[in-house]
């Protein structure tokens, strides 16, 4: 299967199946000499692992991750980083049925289609629970950013129709509620929405916000590479994901250019910064030195226990109610791997950047 691997000079690659022995990734390119240890990439593991709250699957897995290679004496040697999370709790007879038909909403028909062959327990490659890999390199990517000052952090923005007010944004509540929202009523709202979704069998989509701070200027390739276009490939590659935006993003459509464009000011140390960002820190797909704002639009869970209609193998028209542990909404645990994907691309175009021209070259070699 082509399409694993992720980066260019930061490089990762993803591999394993939800309900096979275990998931894990290769990082190549990681700098030798950084501090690396399980608990730092456990930390990041704990924040997507399911059944935390009732709004998670409650599939009870520890997502303990081990590191097999590339770490010596608690440092990065350069080589590829190797990790592994075995699978302990799999239930695939709970997909048995799944077998003979497509499940509305996800990859079953599509990957029969492609392959003529598919693991239908849990989605297999499909599955959410790929997203692991993701974000044990992503853990890396973070770490290996702050030894120069950047910084990521994403977070529930909406849910269905709750949204939060930034008059009352706070970081620090996204960790204190179920649903990974910086604004402790929006979440309490969100809690109502989801439980009253849930009492309908239904499921719920959303929006998670990302901003990266400490961005320096001149990251990002002008073509191809594009900063946003590789954010946005990083961020579309995530499951479930339908729609990317950075900056004002669509609502750019409903601006004039006086209002869209951002007035390029000298600050008080006497530096280039601009009024506004509605660019979301890119220009031309390069890093204009403020803070870079993405989003994600993540769709409902596709997994839902209300009767729906669909199609067997036999080309037969059928009515099926999903069985098995699902979320009813992945934007909470999808919040982190959000996180992971942008830190994986700047990481890799931050690496890039560094030959751009002969002076910095010159910097690293002399």
């Amino acid at each position: 299967m082509a399409g694993s691997s992720f980066g260019t000079l930061f490089r990762i690659s993803t591999w394993g199946e939800s309900h096979g022995k275990g998931v894990g990734v290769v990082v190549d390119g990681c700098p030798a000499g950084l501090t690396l240890c399980e608990e730092d990439i456990q930390i990041f593991l704990d924040r997507r692992k399911p059944g935390q709250s009732r709004f998670t699957t409650q599939r009870s897995e520890d997502d303990a991750v081990e590191i097999l290679s590339g770490v010596f004496e608690g440092k990065t040697t350069g080589t590829p980083i190797s990790m592994i999370v075995y699978n302990k709790t799999q239930r695939s007879k709970d997909y048995s049925d799944i077998a003979g038909y497509y499940r509305p909403g996800h990859a079953d028909y599509t990957f029969d289609e492609k392959y003529g062959f598919r693991d239908y327990r849990g989605g297999g490659r499909s599955s959410g629970r790929e997203t692991i890999g993701r974000v044990a390199a992503g853990a890396i990517a973070v770490k290996l950013l702050k030894e120069f000052g950047i910084n990521v952090t994403a977070y529930t923005e909406s849910i269905g129709n709750i949204a939060i007010d930034r008059e009352r944004f706070d970081i620090s509540k996204r960790d204190e509620n179920p649903v990974a929202m910086p604004d402790a009523k929006a979440a309490e709202e969100a809690a109502c929405l989801l439980e009253e979704k849930m009492s309908e069998k239904d499921s719920v989509g959303g929006i998670v916000e990302c901003v990266v701070k400490g961005m320096p200027t001149g990251v990002g390739e002008p073509v191809f590479d594009k900063l946003d276009a590789r954010l946005s490939q990083a961020i579309l590659s995530i499951g479930a994901v339908k729609g990317f935006e950075i900056g004002a993003g669509f609502a750019v459509t409903k601006m004039c250019g006086s209002e869209n464009n951002d007035s390029f000011v000298v600050n008080e140390n006497g530096d280039i910064t601009k009024k506004t960002n509605n660019a979301g820190g890119v220009l031309g797909g390069i890093s204009d030195g403020s803070d870079i704002v993405l989003r994600a639009a993540f769709k409902p869970t596709p997994s839902i226990f209300r009767e729906q209609e669909t199609v067997n193998k036999e080309h037969e028209n059928i009515k099926i109610a999903i069985k098995g542990r699902h979320d009813p909404i992945i934007v909470p645990r999808a919040v982190v791997v959000v996180e992971a994907m942008t830190a994986l691309t700047i990481a890799d175009l931050l690496m890039m950047s560094m030959t751009s021209t002969v002076d910095k070259m010159k910097k690293v070699l002399q």
